[in-house]
C-alpha cells in the first residue's frame, strides 16, 4: 500500500521521467492513417471525457522501461469496467492487455470524470481513452518514422514497439524516454477499423474477478494497513431523533477501546481490533437516549403522500393535441421505496498523516465529488483531502459508500497518525442508505379506429433521484454535527439524459402527447440515485400500458409494438428478442404466461428487449421466472461477455426488486431493518436460464449497457403475470399476498 500512502499528485506521477514531447505537428502524425471510424465531432470538442481533460498525459504515460499506464476517472463497481478500459486501450496502443497498469478513480492520479453512473462509463471513459491511446500510437509511429527517416505508413506498432520493414525496432520506451506526452489531445484520431481488431470485440475474462472468487483482497473492506483502528458509528434510531443524554464511562472503559468521539449528533466508537469496537458500539447505542419524532410518511397510502408533498410541474415532453376521442384506457401505477441492498455493509479507511494530508479508501462512486464534500465537513482545503477508489461489495448507485468514507474521515481526524477503518453493520446499512425513490405513475391513452395509440397522457410524482455529494450536506457525518450541515434544497432538472423522469417519454411513435413530472422537494424519506433511476418504474408503467392497448387493439403484444415503432436499431432488438424466445399466440400451460417488455435506455444509449415465461402458484403466490431471453444493442462491442454479465445482472435484479422489494417504515423509523424484513430474490428463485444476444454495431459509438436491463424486465414480468392470470398488477412488487388476491379477484 506504499504507493497509496505516498504524496503523489496526478501531476507529479505524470512529469516524472519518460512521458512523450511532442515537438512536431500534431495533425501531420494523425493524417498519417486511415480516416476516423466514428462520427467528426464538433469544432473545439473533443471525443467523450478528453472535453474535459484534454491533456492525453492525463490519460497515457508511457516509462523509459517501457511499461504503459492508462488513467480512468471511473471505478469498478463489478460492471467490469477495467476489463474492458484495457481492452480499449490495449487495442489502440497496440500491446496486450496485460501490459498495462490500469489507474482507476484516485483524485491524486485519476482524471476528474466525476461519478460512475448512468451507464456512461464506456461512453465517456471508453471513448477518451481510446481516441488518446490512438492519438498516442500516431504519435509513436511519427517519432520513429522521422528516426528512421521513413514515412510512418511504413511502419507498424506491435508489442510495445514500432518496426520497420528492414527489421529496424524501436520500443515505446525508446521513443519517449527523457520526455513528456503534455500535448493537448485533437478532435479527430486515426482509430483503428472493426476488421483489424485483435483485443476488442472478444470475450477478455474479467481482471476484477479471480480475487473475489478466491477469498483473496478483493474490496476496500479487504484493506489493512499497519495500526489500523477500528470504528463503528451509532447511528440514530430514526431521521429526526436528536441526541439527548450520553454516558460515556462505561463504555470507555471496555477492553481495547480507544476513543468515544461525539459531535452533536455524530457518535461513534474507536478500538484496538473490530470486534471490540462492536461490542462498545452496542454498548454505546444502549447507553444513549435520543428524542423521537414523527416525521415519515403514511406507507398505508403512500400515492396520496406524494400527491400531498408536490410543489412544481415540469414538461418532460409535449406534442399535438391530447384527445379523448377512440378507446381509451387509464391506470395508476406504483414503485415503492427500494434500497440497493449491498452486500457488504458500507466500509471506509481514512488516515489523517502528520503532514497534514486526509487520506480516504472508499467504494465512492465519485472521488472527486465525495473528497469536495468531505474537505466542506471538515474546513479543508480540497487538494489536503486524497480519496482512493476501491471497490465495495455491492453498489450500483448512491448506497452509504459516501457516508462511510466521511465517517471515517471524521474520526480519522480526531485521531492522527493512525488509520481509521468503518463498517456500517446490517441494520444502519438498511436503515440510513438513500433509497430509491417512490413513485406514482399516472397513464391515459387513447386507440383510434386503426387500432393505432392517438393519444398519450402520462404523469409522475416523485423526489429527485440524485442527491450525491453534492455538498457536506449529503453526508450524514455532516448533517449530524454539533454545527449540521444542511442538504442542498433539491431542483426540479429536466434534462435529456432524464433523472425520476428518464425513460418517462415513450420511444413509440405517438402523435399527441404530454408527459409530466409532478416535482418533490421535500424528502421525508432519505433518496438518491438506485440504479437506472426513473427509468425502472417508468418504463414498467409504460411497457405495462403498452401490453393493455394491444390486448384492446387485438394485436400480438409484440407486432403492436413494431407498428408503433420507427427506429431500425429498435425494431432491431424487438424482433431478434421474439424469434429467440420462440414468441408466439399458442396456448400457455395453465397458471403459466409470456410477456415482453422494450426500452431504449434513457433514449439515446443501449437499446434492449426482453421477453420472459413465468409460472404462478395461486395457492400461495409465488411467481417464478422460469426462463429469460433479452437482446441488446449497445454500439461498438468491446467485451461481448461483459456486455452478456450486465445484462444478466440487471434481468436479475430487476426481477427481485419488481418480485420481493419495499422498504417498510412506520411514521417514525425504518422497520425494514434485515434480510427478513427486506426479501430479495434468493437462489431457488433464480430463472432456469437467462438468454442474451448482442447485436453487433462495428464501429458505432459506444452506449451504455449496465442500466438497460431494469425497466424492461421489470415489463416483462408484469406482462407474464397478466398473461398467466388475466388481471394486472399495478403496484410494486408484485408479492405473494397481492397475487394471492388478484387470483382471487379474477375467479
Amino acid at each position: 500500500m506504499s504507493i497509496l500512502q505516498g504524496e503523489i499528485s496526478r501531476r507529479s506521477v505524470i512529469a516524472g521521467t519518460g512521458a512523450l514531447v511532442v515537438s512536431f505537428s500534431l495533425a501531420r502524425a494523425f493524417a498519417q492513417e486511415p480516416p476516423p471510424a466514428t462520427p467528426p465531432t464538433p469544432p473545439g470538442s473533443l471525443p467523450g471525457s478528453l472535453d474535459d481533460d484534454r491533456f492525453l498525459d492525463s490519460w497515457i504515460r508511457i516509462d523509459a522501461d517501457n511499461s504503459v499506464t492508462v488513467f480512468t476517472g471511473k471505478a469498478e463497481l463489478g460492471q467490469g469496467v477495467r476489463t474492458a478500459l484495457l481492452q480499449v486501450a490495449a487495442e489502440e496502443l497496440e500491446l496486450a492487455p496485460a501490459d498495462i497498469q490500469l489507474v482507476t478513480a484516485d483524485t491524486g492520479r485519476s482524471p476528474d470524470e466525476g461519478f460512475t453512473a448512468g451507464s456512461q462509463s464506456m461512453q465517456n471513459s471508453g471513448t477518451a481513452i481510446r481516441n488518446a491511446a490512438a492519438q498516442v500510437r500516431a504519435l509513436l509511429l511519427a517519432e520513429a518514422a522521422k528516426r528512421f527517416g521513413v514515412a510512418a505508413t511504413e511502419l507498424k506498432a506491435e508489442n510495445r514497439s514500432v518496426l520497420a520493414s528492414d527489421g529496424r525496432s524501436l520500443t515505446y520506451g525508446e521513443l519517449v524516454s527523457g520526455q513528456m506526452l503534455h500535448v493537448e489531445a485533437q478532435p479527430q484520431s486515426a482509430l483503428k477499423q472493426p476488421g483489424t481488431f485483435r483485443v476488442m470485440g472478444k470475450s477478455l475474462p474479467r481482471i476484477d474477478i479471480p480475487a473475489k472468487v478466491t477469498g483473496a483482497a478483493a474490496y476496500v473492506h479487504d484493506l489493512r494497513l499497519d495500526g489500523m483502528l477500528h470504528a463503528r458509528v451509532v447511528l440514530p434510531p430514526s431521521p429526526a431523533a436528536e441526541l439527548t443524554e450520553l454516558e460515556t464511562g462505561p463504555t470507555e472503559a471496555m477492553p481495547g477501546i480507544v476513543s468515544v468521539v461525539r459531535d452533536g449528533n455524530f457518535l461513534a466508537v474507536v478500538a484496538e481490533k473490530e470486534f471490540q469496537a462492536v461490542n462498545a458500539m452496542r454498548a454505546l447505542a444502549a447507553a444513549a437516549r435520543w428524542q423521537e419524532k414523527e416525521t415519515l410518511p403514511d406507507q398505508t397510502d403512500l400515492p396520496a403522500e406524494l400527491q400531498r408533498l408536490e410543489r412544481k410541474v415540469g414538461t418532460v415532453a409535449e406534442a399535438g393535441v391530447l384527445s379523448s376521442n377512440g378507446q381509451i384506457f387509464e391506470a395508476t401505477y406504483t414503485r415503492p421505496y427500494q434500497i440497493h441492498g449491498s452486500i457488504g455493509p458500507s466500509c471506509a479507511v481514512a488516515q489523517m498523516k502528520p503532514n497534514g494530508i486526509l487520506d480516504v479508501w472508499s467504494h465512492t462512486q465519485g472521488v472527486f465529488p465525495d473528497r469536495a464534500a468531505i474537505a466542506e465537513m471538515l474546513a479543508m482545503p480540497e487538494d489536503r483531502v486524497r480519496v482512493v477508489h476501491m471497490e465495495g461489495s455491492g453498489c450500483y448507485g448512491h448506497n452509504g459508500a459516501d457516508d462511510a468514507a466521511a465517517d471515517a474521515a471524521l474520526i480519522a481526524t480526531k485521531l492522527p497518525g493512525r488509520p481509521v477503518r468503518v463498517q456500517w453493520m446490517r441494520e444502519q446499512e438498511h436503515s440510513w442508505e438513500p433509497y430509491g425513490p417512490a413513485m406514482l405513475m399516472k397513464v391515459r391513452a387513447t386507440l383510434d379506429d386503426q387500432g393505432k395509440i392517438a393519444s398519450w397522457a402520462y404523469d409522475l410524482w416523485s423526489n429527485t433521484h440524485s442527491t450525491r455529494p453534492g455538498g457536506a450536506g449529503a453526508l450524514l457525518a455532516a448533517r449530524h454535527k454539533a454545527q449540521p450541515f444542511q442538504p442542498k434544497p433539491a431542483k426540479l432538472n429536466i434534462s435529456p439524459s432524464g433523472n425520476g423522469d428518464r425513460n418517462a417519454n415513450p420511444l413509440y411513435t405517438i402523435p399527441n402527447r404530454r408527459v409530466l413530472w409532478h416535482f418533490l422537494p421535500d424528502m421525508p424519506v432519505r433518496v438518491s440515485a438506485l440504479r437506472a433511476l426513473g427509468a425502472y418504474a417508468n418504463v414498467f408503467a409504460i411497457e405495462s400500458t403498452i401490453d393493455e392497448l394491444a390486448l384492446m387493439a387485438k394485436v400480438d403484444p409484440v407486432e403492436f409494438r413494431l407498428r408503433h415503432m420507427e427506429d431500425p436499431r429498435a425494431r432491431a432488438v424487438i424482433e431478434l428478442t421474439a424469434e429467440r424466445f420462440g414468441w408466439n399466440n399458442s396456448q400457455m400451460p395453465r397458471n403459466s404466461g409470456r410477456g415482453f417488455g422494450f426500452a431504449r435506455y434513457k433514449n439515446l444509449a443501449a437499446y434492449l428487449a426482453v421477453a420472459v415465461e413465468a409460472a404462478v402458484e395461486p395457492e400461495t403466490g409465488r411467481v417464478r421466472v422460469v426462463r429469460a431471453v433479452s437482446a441488446i444493442d449497445s454500439g461498438e462491442i468491446i467485451n461481448p461477455d461483459g456486455i452478456r454479465n450486465q445484462t444478466e445482472g440487471g434481468i436479475l435484479q430487476s426481477i427481485s426488486w419488481t418480485l420481493y422489494e419495499a422498504v417498510a417504515f412506520d411514521r417514525t423509523r425504518i422497520t425494514s431493518t434485515d434480510w427478513s424484513s427486506y426479501p430479495i430474490l434468493r437462489f431457488a428463485s433464480v430463472p432456469d436460464r437467462v438468454d442474451v444476444h448482442i447485436v453487433e454495431r462495428p464501429g458505432e459509438p459506444f452506449l451504455g449497457t449496465g442500466e438497460a436491463a431494469q425497466g424492461p424486465a421489470a415489463a416483462a414480468v408484469a406482462n407474464a403475470i397478466r398473461n398467466a392470470i388475466g388481471t394486472r398488477l399495478y403496484d410494486l412488487p408484485f408479492t405473494r399476498e397481492r397475487i394471492r388476491a388478484a387470483v382471487t379477484s379474477s375467479y
